[in-house]
């Protein structure tokens, strides 16, 4: 065996799991990006992966399978850059116990971020909210889960991972109804529970029973995926879209409901800071996407700088072909 594949195994066991207790969500994450490098380069290099040196990995074929993650695989350049993370993690503690490789691993470590465009934030309108929650069948068992998940995931803006990690002693109705989540990062976060929210959970506990287990289960009692859940949103929002044609243009996933419940305390007003604790964001700066998507804070920036005796009101061209030249 390599001297490489002791370095990965430390790299996990004891960097990851010991030293910095990572979640497993980061520790499913960087699993999959070594796997995927070892198999890259054992394609190139033609040598099974617990053959392979720390030397093998150097820039050129670290740089050639970023390359392959977007032009094969067809990775966005930001996960093109989660990878690349988790390769300079691995490559940082590597430089610990190989320092005769120092030159290679700086090389790695200096390989840039690839530059990303943060497209505006996708999330529901009331009525597209209302048509979402009326999608699953109330007289099924599953429809009545898949409503309780939804209705919850809309108002709290829990993440795709915490709602699946969820379970029966995670909801609490005792001194304000609530729910308790371990968050990105081992962060604990509570987050009250609306009267609506508090009715529909009751309302599925009931049935659902109170022995210990997830919140959300299988018909077989086990933890539901995160694919299924990926799954089950699409579905719904399918459905929806009879009823609300406008949901036909959107791409709706887990995370957009997270984004629609930001935006919900957006447009009623709460502090970014507020907003960040409540979705559990490590930084303010990352709740300022929601308050550049809306438009009804710009709308009211603009109506404030309306000059002194000045009709207000937006400008309109004069004429139609002055709006589509100006358009252009």
């Amino acid at each position: 065996m390599s001297s490489l594949a002791p370095i990965i195994e430390s790299f996990f066991t004891t960097r990851l799991v010991e030293q910095r207790r990572a979640s497993p969500q980061t520790i499913s994450s960087y699993r999959t990006t070594v796997c995927l490098l070892l198999r890259y380069a054992q394609r190139q290099l033609g040598r099974a992966p617990s053959q392979l040196d720390l030397h093998d990995l150097d820039t050129p074929l670290i740089t050639g399978f970023l390359a392959h993650l977007e032009e094969d695989r067809h990775n966005s350049a930001r996960t093109r850059n989660a990878r690349l993370a988790a390769i300079r993690s691995l490559f940082r503690y590597a430089a610990l116990r190989e320092p005769d490789s120092s030159a290679v691993i700086q090389r790695v470590l200096a390989i840039p971020d690839k530059r990303t465009f943060r497209p505006t934030v996708t999330y529901l309108s009331a009525g597209e909210v209302d048509a979402l929650l009326a999608a699953p069948d109330r007289q099924r068992w599953l429809g009545r889960r898949d409503h309780a998940l939804l209705v919850l995931a809309i108002q709290t803006g829990l993440r795709l991972s915490e709602l699946t990690g969820l379970t029966v002693g995670d909801i609490s109705f005792d001194h304000g109804p609530h729910v308790h989540c371990l968050g990105k990062g081992r962060k604990e976060r509570v987050t009250p529970l609306t009267r609506q929210t508090t009715a529909v959970l009751r309302a599925w506990l009931a049935e659902r029973g109170t022995t210990p287990g997830p919140l959300f289960p299988t018909r077989q009692g086990l933890r539901l995926s995160s694919d299924a859940v990926q799954a089950l949103v699409s579905r719904y929002a399918q459905t929806a879209a009879q009823t609300s044609p406008s949901l036909a243009g959107k791409r709706v996933s887990p995370h957009t409901l997270r984004h629609t419940a930001a935006m919900r305390l957006v447009e009623a007003g709460v502090d970014a800071t507020v907003i960040a604790l409540w979705l559990g964001h490590e930084s303010v700066e990352t709740t300022s996407i929601y308050i550049h998507a809306d438009m009804g804070i710009k709308q009211k920036a603009i109506d404030r700088t309306t000059p002194p005796a000045t009709k207000p009101g937006r400008y309109r061209p004069p004429d139609p072909l002055l709006a589509f030249l100006e358009a252009l």
